[in-house]
């Protein structure tokens, strides 16, 4: 029987290694990314497959004092509650299943945290931690064309993201989908000065991960069994 390679490399990992490692991490060190690693990850998430190959991803990556100012923005228009999201998001509007497993999640993080459900106030202050990037130095924006009813481009755009994710572990990063700072597309636009035709989906926050912080060393979330998503027709 052939013994599984194993490396200290992160860029020789293996891939069945990589994809289970992964996971949404929310707290980083402030140290940024090298501009090398920063264009290695992205040229990695350039080869991302698309509809007919038309590549229709458009990521606005925001470091130093932009970062610091974008956060500054959001933070400012969350406080009036001015919200200007471009597509529609509502927890209400999942069914029971999907619900259920969002509750899950959502549990075990703060629990992770050690804050208890009736704590609303330390929950909030959790819940801050998206505008401000959860203290990561670079947030990366993803952003579309509209094309129809969006939803191919959209798919397109998860792809995109997905090796995105994928190419920040392989480089030893860390990295946190944030669908949350969709909700400031139109903020965000105008701090950065985006053209209004091109739509946000969602953000993802990254960076060197603080491995020591209790969001990341502590909280880790399962996946549900093959049985509960796929079906097999012969």
């Amino acid at each position: 029987m052939t013994t599984p390679h194993h490396t200290t490399n992160p860029l020789e990992a293996p891939f069945h290694e990589l994809v289970r490692k992964r996971r949404a991490l929310r707290a980083f060190k402030p140290d940024p990314v090298p501009d090398d690693v920063l264009r290695s990850v992205l040229e990695d998430a350039q080869h991302t497959p698309s509809q007919c190959n038309t590549q229709p991803w458009q990521m606005h990556i925001v470091s130093g004092k932009a970062r610091d100012e974008l956060s500054a923005a959001i933070q400012a228009e969350e406080k009036i509650g001015h919200r200007t999201p471009d597509f529609t998001f509502a927890r209400t509007d999942y069914p029971a299943l999907y619900e259920a497993r969002a509750q899950h999640q959502g549990a075990e993080y703060y629990k992770a945290l050690g804050i208890p459900r009736e704590d609303k106030a330390a929950r909030r202050d959790v819940m801050w931690r998206n505008y401000t990037f959860f203290g990561a130095p670079h947030v990366a924006l993803l952003f579309m064309p509209q094309v129809g009813d969006d939803v191919r481009i959209a798919g397109d755009l998860g792809m995109y993201g997905q090796t995105f994710l994928l190419s920040l572990a392989a480089h030893g990063l860390g990295g946190c989908p944030q669908t949350y700072l969709g909700f400031y597309a139109g903020t965000i636009r105008k701090v950065l000065g985006i053209d209004e035709n091109s739509k946000m989906l969602f953000g993802v926050s990254f960076g060197y991960p603080d491995m020591t912080a209790p969001a990341n060393s502590v909280y880790k979330i399962g996946r549900a069994p093959l049985k509960d998503s796929v079906t097999f027709h012969s």
